[in-house]
């Protein structure tokens, strides 16, 4: 079965690392992920007094967001933390209270750098955001990608033969089976908790 993943990407250049990470995991074809990458360059700045007449950049980007059946974030690190435009995206799906598009949606990290930490930093504040809004993290593989740079793409961007592509692409299965495991999960529960409905109706 083939799920439907919602990327967030936490750079806006064109030509980010984290960019082409992003549309390598995209690119796994037999990893039953229905892979998109949502816009988040565009979002006005989080203000709560907007949340009665939002902008209809917000209203879309939740939409999306609502739409899918779990969320990979992908983001390189900014001053040892998660860069503006992320969690400017994070606080606009998150709210108003109480009806954030992320609750209960199975996500994953994957941060690049050209450094040797890969990211550290970020990565593991998008998972103290994660624990908050409620998102189920998949804990392994861990995704801190060390020493990526232009020279590990190739001319169409996308990740030449070796380790790293190798790495990605486990990460994806990986990914696949977490939310298969928590939709399938939440099904089964459903039908066991009707199941005793069903029960107590003709006890």
């Amino acid at each position: 079965m083939a799920y439907k993943i919602a990327i967030i990407v936490g750079s806006l250049r064109e030509g980010s690392i984290n960019r082409k990470v992003a549309r390598s995991i995209c690119g796994v074809r037999d990893d039953n992920l229905d892979c998109s990458m949502l816009e988040i360059g565009d979002l006005p700045l989080y203000n709560q007094d907007l949340d009665g007449n939002p902008p209809e950049q917000w209203v879309r980007f939740r939409r999306e967001v609502g739409a899918a059946d779990g969320v990979l974030f992908v983001s390189p690190e900014y001053n040892r933390g998660i860069p503006g435009v992320l969690k400017n995206a994070i606080d606009v799906g998150s709210r108003p209270y109480g009806q954030s598009v992320f609750d209960k949606k199975p996500a994953a990290i994957v941060t690049a750098s050209p450094g040797s930490i890969g990211g550290f930093g970020a990565n593991h504040q998008i998972r103290q955001a994660g624990v908050f809004l409620n998102m189920p993290m998949m804990q392994q593989p861990e995704a801190y990608l060390g020493h990526v740079t232009d020279d590990s793409f190739d001319e169409d961007g996308k990740l030449k033969e070796g380790p790293l592509k190798e790495l990605i692409t486990g990460l994806a299965h990986a990914f696949h089976d977490w939310v298969d495991m928590i939709m399938r999960s939440r099904q089964l529960l459903a039908e066991d908790a009707a199941h005793v409905a069903q029960q107590r109706e003709h006890a």
